[in-house]
């Protein structure tokens, strides 16, 4: 629903401030199904988010699980935020640490680190769900080689906006004059907001790039509505408000300052530098990476040399939930 998406023009006009609307892709990694909004045709990032996935809702049946095997990240910042179910994340800092509901999971990369994504063990003997969203944060130039860290926020630590008709979580970043302490860098916002019938959100307006992820429910923009697994996209400057559709809605918001230049991808690699990928590539190729302390047995291996790699596309996808 962007002039991208929409050549012949035969789709009807978007509303007033919104500059697109992107409709996420279906993968399945780690033996679940995820739908991808980021990056799209024609938008590779908004702020500097350049992943989003939607992981579920779904169901394991008893003794299954989400099996997401060790593999290695540069470049960016993995964020995972659950709406139900629990994710046991270990990385080769050594951190294991259970992913809630409302917590939010802030690993960085930097100049490389590896983890892995399970179901834990306890979870499997009865079934479990998992619905929630991950996202990858793109690192600035400065940044890209700094050193790995990870940081865990727990849903209390995280700041509440509490109104009539409306209840918003600032996952990260800062805005509706709020700060989280989840972010690892200046100039984002990351939110999840939750609306009665008929309530409205306005847009932080202090913030270059926006955008908006329909989860749940219907919001609608300049009077026109949209249905869940929309993002919208909206004009930077412009003065907004997404206002519930009669079921209500659950939306994420997300965006930032524009980054410092496009990005190569490669599988769950993010870099400025197209060699930098290269040389990532023959690390985990080589087994130069750290190991996954506790996960040590599997991992998963480096795709197909065929694979292209050029700035602003995204290469078949294997490994993580945002893989």
């Amino acid at each position: 629903m962007s002039v991208e998406n929409d050549p012949a023009g035969k789709l009807p006009p978007l509303p007033a401030g919104v500059e697109a609307v992107l409709l996420p892709r279906a993968h399945d990694v780690g033996g679940f199904e995820v739908r991808r909004a980021l990056p799209a045709r024609g938008r590779q990032m908004v702020g500097p988010f350049i992943f989003f996935d939607q992981m579920g809702p779904g169901e394991f049946l008893s003794g299954r699980g989400l099996d997401v095997r060790p593999h290695p990240h540069i470049g960016l910042s993995t964020v995972t935020y659950l709406f139900e179910g629990a994710i046991q994340h270990k990385d080769s800092l050594g951190s294991d640490q259970p992913i809630l509901p409302g917590d939010v999971n802030w690993m960085t990369a930097g100049r490389g680190i590896a983890h892995s994504e399970r179901t834990a063990p306890a979870l499997r003997t009865g079934g479990s769900r998992l619905f929630g969203i991950q996202s990858w944060v793109a690192l600035p130039k400065a940044q890209e080689e700094r050193a790995p860290d990870f940081a865990h926020h727990p849903a209390s630590a995280l700041p509440v906006l509490r109104e009539p008709g409306l209840h918003l979580r600032l996952i990260a970043g800062e805005g509706w004059g709020a700060r989280s302490p989840a972010g690892g860098q200046d100039g984002l916002f990351y939110a999840d907001a939750v609306l009665s019938a008929g309530a409205a959100l306005p847009l932080p307006d202090h913030h270059e790039e926006r955008a908006a992820y329909v989860l749940e429910g219907s919001a609608s923009v300049a009077g026109e509505a949209f249905d869940p697994g929309r993002m919208l996209v909206f004009r930077a400057g412009d003065r907004l408000a997404l206002r519930a559709g009669p079921r209500g809605a659950r939306l994420l918001l997300l965006g930032g300052a524009a980054m410092d230049g496009p990005r190569y991808l490669f599988w769950n690699f993010v870099s400025s530098s197209r060699e930098r990928i290269e040389q990532a590539k023959a690390d985990w190729k080589s087994g130069r990476f750290a190991k996954v302390p506790g996960d040590e047995q599997e991992f998963i291996p480096l795709p197909e040399e065929r694979l292209r790699v050029r700035a602003g596309v995204q290469s078949p996808a294997a490994g993580s939930p945002t893989s």
